[in-house]
């Protein structure tokens, strides 16, 4: 015969079984208070952040009437043709600080931003291209910024590649020694070898870079040999600044943003906004969707004045500015410019 239930050892059990599950709710709501206040931490965090990188690129960049304001007699401003829909053309000038002559630009890049974003093309102008300048006849190219500041150099430039420039950014080298020392160096492939410098890769800190970016006269090819050196040191800071051990660490990141903005001047329709929302577009570019050219060229030589020149392949110049105008860089190939390893 089955024995009846002790009354006693029964509601013992249900106490028991009431006490745990008290337990386990006090625990989860333990669990989700702590859960809850760790997230509203970091959303607290992530949006101080996000105000602190606001009021360091509007507050750090200076703006000035970079963009054409007058038109020169028989120039007329390229438009974006329907191919190129929301492409964009960002005008990239560096300048050196220290030399006498403020008037000309040691660096000139230009970037072209795909329509969806997924490809930024990097093509470099050799400071010596022998050029049109409107208004001014046969120049080297960077003697436009000499006769009009960055204005005329974009309406050189648009002239020569026959798609609008949206936005100018000029950049002090001192801009690039702080970014450099801010993400703790860049590697920099060295393509020929001058005192200090050996060929091959090599890890410069900012003070590093700067000479590496400023020697000429070790040079084989003076100042086509440094502009490619130029090119290989700012190639080497961008993609450092879009690696991951920059972007996923907000300290280094914040300090690379601080030292690129304070030394920055943009045209003054590149508001924080404008900014903002291109970075915003761009945040799934990494270092293979980034690609460099050289404005194709096909060797040195000597203006009717005597001074050293880089003289243009204008067949192929053309190939570049179709290739731009319809944003079909992704198939564009330069058969012209010698190769230094620089190129897509």
């Amino acid at each position: 015969m089955p024995t009846a239930p002790d009354p006693t050892a029964t509601e013992t059990s249900n106490r028991a079984t009431r006490r745990v599950a008290r337990q386990r709710r006090r625990w989860v709501k333990v669990l989700v208070i702590t859960v809850t206040t760790v997230l509203v931490l970091l959303a607290g965090a992530i949006g101080g952040y996000l105000a602190w990188v606001n009021h360091a690129v509007d507050s750090n960049v200076k703006r000035a009437s970079l963009l054409p304001t007058t038109t020169v007699p028989g120039v007329v401003a390229p438009t974006r043709v329907e191919a190129a829909k929301n492409s964009l053309n960002l005008l990239l000038l560096g300048s050196d600080s220290r030399g006498p002559d403020q008037g000309r630009s040691d660096v000139i890049v230009l970037a072209h931003i795909s329509d969806d974003r997924s490809r930024v093309d990097l093509i470099h102008f050799p400071r010596d291209l022998w050029v049109d300048i409107p208004g001014r006849g046969k120049n080297k190219v960077n003697a436009a910024y000499a006769y009009g500041g960055a204005p005329l150099l974009v309406q050189t430039l648009q002239t020569l590649i026959k798609v609008p420039i949206d936005h100018v950014a000029v950049v002090d080298f001192e801009g690039f020694k702080a970014m450099t020392d801010a993400v703790g160096g860049v590697d920099v492939q060295v393509a020929e070898s001058s005192p200090g410098y050996p060929k091959g890769l090599m890890h410069m800190n900012g003070d590093q870079g700067l000479v590496f970016v400023r020697d000429r006269h070790d040079l084989s090819q003076g100042d086509i040999s440094r502009g490619q050196r130029q090119q290989a040191f700012i190639k080497a800071v961008l993609l450092k600044g879009l690696s991951k051990e920059v972007l996923l660490n907000p300290v280094r990141l914040a300090s690379f943003i601080d030292a690129a903005t304070k030394n920055m001047t943009v045209d003054q329709d590149f508001d924080l906004g404008t900014i903002r929302s291109l970075a915003f577009s761009m945040r799934n570019i990494r270092s293979g969707d980034v690609h460099f050219w050289e404005a194709p060229w096909t060797g040195v030589g000597t203006s009717s004045g005597g001074a050293s020149i880089v003289n243009m392949s204008v067949e192929q110049m053309n190939t570049l500015a179709g290739a731009l105008a319809n944003d079909t860089m992704s198939t564009y190939v330069d058969d012209v410019s010698p190769k230094h390893g620089f190129g897509g």
